[in-house]
């Protein structure tokens, strides 16, 4: 992690105070737009109702048209990244990606160009019984909003809309400032036709600030900026033995039930403190604040009595390190479960990489590992591969200090650099393809938002923070010569 950057000059205190006016004005307006966000289930995955996904962006539209300031609003959707083996099997053409929100207004009279990068597509809810309410019914519990992507990250979106509509009421129908929106479709599917997009669109989306709201806040009192992310490798693993399922009461104790070398395989990624033991898998070496293993316990919701894995910095763990995660397995339920070998298991395998080293070099570790480990003969294939670098994000050019001092501004509080243990890989992509841009990661998440599980919720109080840092950030970008 780089040194921190330090604060810009203080806003001029009428301008702030307009802001801060503005962006509390609008709140309710913005909590409406969410609540109707939050209804449209727009999971991105193949096996749920895609025509949800459309819905949910021809809905992003008609925010980005609300605000009054864009040029050209639309919907793009890009070939797939994967070639051949993402070709339609009826067509033979290469399958679109979901559908994306693309909004542009060029820049005047020498100012910046910003992009505005949010997400409107959602991880499935999962098991309904685990919710405390209707996932896709937005419900307001004291200060949270609960509902499957009220944070994660349609909250994301309606921060961009709502700080944009600040910037038109205090700066006028005409700003300086050039911006570009764009809300993608299906980063919680793997953002397949990301790159594609960044291909074909590339000189509508130029910038040169890039504020990504798509993370997590240090509390819901004090912001950050998150400076680090780790990369990710994820895929399925099939473990095959027969033919076909035998009696376990006839072979069982001869032949190899595929369960078996599947748990031996799966028990050898890690050693026995649960730090990961495949060759070829590194860490990341820098300096990370103090976390106890008690908060540890408590955030993640730690079961009486059960210790936490791995080596080191609490921190240094999750931002710093890898870590392997089976999320998934194909196997009979308890309930239809019958006295059979199984013939074949698969699992879902999520590895996530150190930031510092590449997702195609960590894949490799892994295939050798398993390669290397597999018991009794058994047939192994690897297959429904993703990858994604992680990122060590630049800290100490301007619009950083732009971006501290809107949200010392707009938070009240000093905001704090941190790394992130999930993996946001496009960041990768768009620095490859505008490498001139400073990228900035923020968020309206905290870490009670349960972002991917079951009841996952929105602070508002983050979210009036949040919105009134972002504006704060565009004003102040609106107004600073390039030249």
């Amino acid at each position: 992690m780089t040194e921190p950057a330090q604060s810009a000059p203080a806003t001029d205190a009428s301008l702030l105070d307009a802001v801060r006016e503005q962006a509390h004005a609008g709140l309710p307006a913005t909590i409406a737009d969410l609540s109707r966000l939050v209804r449209i289930p727009s999971v991105s995955w193949p096996a749920f109702d895609q025509s949800q996904v459309q819905r949910s962006a021809e809905a992003v539209v008609e925010l980005a048209t609300s605000t009054g300031l864009f040029d050209d609003v639309r919907i793009v959707r890009s070939a797939e990244s994967g070639g051949a083996d993402d070709a339609d099997s009826a067509t033979g053409e290469p399958s679109l990606g979901q559908p994306a929100v693309l909004a542009t207004r060029g820049a005047r009279d020498g100012r910046p160009t910003v992009m505005l990068y949010a997400h409107h597509d959602v991880q499935p809810q999962g098991d309904d019984a685990l919710w405390e309410t209707p996932p896709f019914e937005p419900t307001l519990r004291g200060e949270r909003l609960y509902g499957r992507g009220a944070a994660d990250d349609k909250a994301g979106v309606v921060t961009h809309i709502a700080a944009l509509r600040v910037l038109r009421a205090v700066l006028g129908d005409d700003p300086d400032l050039g911006i570009v929106l764009f809300v993608e479709g299906e980063e919680e599917a793997g953002s397949r036709s990301f790159a594609t997009f960044l291909r074909e669109q590339h000189d509508a989306l130029a910038a040169d600030v890039i504020i990504v709201a798509d993370s997590d806040n240090w509390s819901t009192e004090v912001p950050a900026i998150t400076a680090t992310l780790r990369g990710n490798v994820t895929f399925k693993l099939t473990v095959s033995t027969l033919e076909h399922a035998s009696h376990s009461g006839m072979f069982g104790g001869a032949a190899p039930d595929a369960m078996i070398p599947m748990a031996r395989l799966l028990a050898s990624f890690h050693a026995p403190d649960g730090q990961p033991a495949v060759e070829g898998l590194r860490s990341y070496d820098g300096p990370v604040p103090e976390r106890s293993t008690d908060q540890l316990a408590a955030e993640a919701a730690f079961l009486p009595g059960v210790q936490p894995v791995g080596t080191g910095p609490v921190l240094g763990r999750m931002w710093y390190q890898p870590s392997i995660t089976v999320t998934g397995m194909d196997i009979p339920s308890v309930a239809n479960a019958s006295n059979t070998l199984l013939p074949t298991v698969s699992a879902r395998v999520s590895v996530r990489v150190a930031p510092g080293q590449s997702a195609r070099e960590a894949f490799d570790a892994i295939d050798r590992h398993v390669r290397s480990n597999v018991p009794f003969g058994a047939h192994v294939t690897i297959s429904d591969l993703d990858t994604g670098d992680g990122f060590l994000v630049d800290t100490r050019g301007w619009a950083v200090q732009e971006a501290r001092t809107a949200m010392r501004e707009g938070w009240g509080a000093e905001p704090v650099e941190q790394g992130i243990g999930g993996s946001i890989p496009f960041v990768s992509d768009l620095a490859q393809q505008f490498p001139d841009a400073q990228i900035l990661i923020t968020g309206v998440e905290d870490p009670d938002t349960r972002a991917h599980s079951p009841n996952e919720s929105l602070h508002l109080g983050v979210l009036h923070r949040g919105i009134t840092a972002e504006a704060i950030l565009l004003v102040r970008l609106a107004l600073r010569d390039q030249g």
